[in-house]
């Protein structure tokens, strides 16, 4: 290593943190669509807004809140309803966001750990990170692998853990509060890329408003 490249080396992150809906793949229409057919089918009525207020929630929670709205299933016959039928959709289109792929290749490219920490099951997650076109992630950490959904700090801090990095020398990405709250609260560098709902600004996080253009030096510069 030569003396002009060591300071931008030392300045790459131990790790990049990826959550998965609405971060990597812009899966919340699919996840709105199953929640309005069950509740739908249960003859309630549910909104666009209703589930945009999910959005980053663990699913015990979602599944409380439509069992509020009269689905008369366990919470786990709930989850397991959920999950499937945003497979099927995810089995035939795979809603990447723009910019994703771009970045975590490049990510990848640079030899950095990689995470994906989601609340979704984990064979959903599995199923997204099949359908990568490259080797994405070392390591995923699913809602059924942890005790405390986002905005607990528990999933970032077994990722960084299992991954074996310092997660305050790690880089987060998020879509949504909770998932954002986790990341900080965990210790993480963290860039909030709200998609269908703000994030208000905040000196504990940097806000992008797309993941187009957004490259590993983009992070650099934020983590140092």
């Amino acid at each position: 290593m030569t003396a002009a490249t060591a300071p931008a080396a030392a300045r790459l992150p131990t790790a990049v943190l990826w959550d998965m809906d609405g971060t990597l793949v812009d899966t919340e229409p699919y996840w709105l669509q199953a929640e309005s057919d069950l509740v739908h089918a249960a003859g309630g009525v549910w909104t666009a807004e209703d589930g945009l207020q999910l959005v980053g929630s663990g699913l015990e929670r979602s599944a409380l809140i439509l069992q509020s709205r009269g689905v008369e299933l366990s919470v786990e016959q709930i989850i397991t309803t959920l999950t499937d039928r945003v497979r099927e959709q995810v089995a035939d289109a795979v809603p990447w966001r723009p910019g994703a792929l771009e970045l975590l290749g490049e990510i990848r490219d640079a030899g950095i750990p990689t995470a994906l920490v989601t609340m979704s099951r984990r064979y959903m997650a599995l199923d997204i990170v099949a359908a990568l076109p490259f080797p994405g992630f070392d390591l995923v950490v699913a809602g059924d692998d942890v005790e405390h959904a986002k905005p607990h700090p528990e999933p970032y801090l077994t990722a960084a853990e299992r991954l074996g990095v310092d997660i305050t020398a790690s880089v987060a990405l998020e879509d949504s509060e909770p998932g954002v709250a986790s990341a900080v609260a965990a210790g993480a560098t963290v860039i909030a890329l709200p998609l269908h709902i703000p994030i208000p600004p905040s000196p504990a996080y940097v806000v992008r408003d797309t993941m187009i253009g957004l490259r590993l030096a983009d992070l650099m510069a934020v983590h140092a």
